[in-house]
């Protein structure tokens, strides 16, 4: 409240101002980003072979209008996982957000409804590659065995993975630079990545991609979050719980 001239804030006023202001999404080109978007209220945002095939068109055109690389994906009944670097701060939203508008429109138009799709904004997060990215692509391609939908990641007709086990060429897939170093051929690369995915990851892992993804926190130890944030001024991890301190701002 203000006291001659002075805006004083105790402890007790921050969550509210807290709440008010929402965390901006965590963008920086260069580093691969794991993205989700879900259906508004868990509703399906596919109906057909025809509404997957549409989304994947989507996120081809506009991942090279807007120079981001994807890495892999998967798309579920009612949501959708990325992994993929975009080269410029502006790219990825830029093209979540094309791809987004269009497929709503297009969705809307062939099931006769009016509305929002999704579940507000997507979320993301950006991952330090060394420890997390291969991680990422397993649990992205283990989604549809986790929900039951298939026995094994390879009979899923909707993801990534079978690019990555020679199963098929997807054009819109740019491997990262990690993926190279599993093996000096195609084969040995292909069979290497699906010993992984047939190995998994721990409940760890699983939570600690899905949380922060969700959260928008960067994932990855403590010197890969100290050197990112020299490349941006948003925060990249959550405060430790407690009192803050009383704040006061002279004006």
């Amino acid at each position: 409240m203000w006291r001659g001239g002075q805006i004083k804030l105790s402890w007790r006023t921050l969550p509210a101002l807290q709440l008010m202001a929402r965390l901006s999404r965590l963008t920086v080109p260069g580093y691969p980003h794991h993205i989700i978007q879900r259906g508004n209220n868990r509703q399906a945002i596919f109906s057909s072979a025809a509404d997957y095939q549409m989304l994947l068109a989507l996120l081809d055109e506009n991942a090279q209008k807007f120079g981001v690389a994807l890495h892999a994906y998967v798309l579920m009944e009612n949501h959708f996982h990325l992994l993929a670097t975009p080269t410029t701060a502006e790219g990825l939203p830029q093209m979540m957000q094309a791809v987004g508008r269009r497929y709503v429109r297009y969705f809307n138009d062939r099931q006769g409804r009016s509305g929002t799709l999704w579940e507000g904004r997507y979320r993301s997060t950006l991952i330090d590659a060394d420890r997390y990215l291969l991680a990422c692509m397993v649990y992205i391609d283990l989604n549809p065995v986790r929900a039951g939908l298939v026995k094994e990641a390879a009979s899923y007709p909707w993801s990534s993975h079978a690019h990555y086990v020679g199963l098929r060429t997807d054009k819109m897939i740019t491997p990262h630079a990690l993926f190279w170093t599993l093996g000096n051929t195609p084969f040995s690369r292909e069979a290497a990545y699906a010993e992984l995915v047939a190995h998994g990851i721990t409940p760890v892992q699983q939570e600690a991609l899905t949380q922060s993804a969700l959260s928008g926190w960067a994932l990855g130890d403590e010197k890969f979050v100290v050197n990112l944030q020299k490349q941006t001024n948003r925060r990249l991890k959550k405060t430790l719980p407690g009192r803050p301190a009383r704040l006061e701002k002279i004006g």
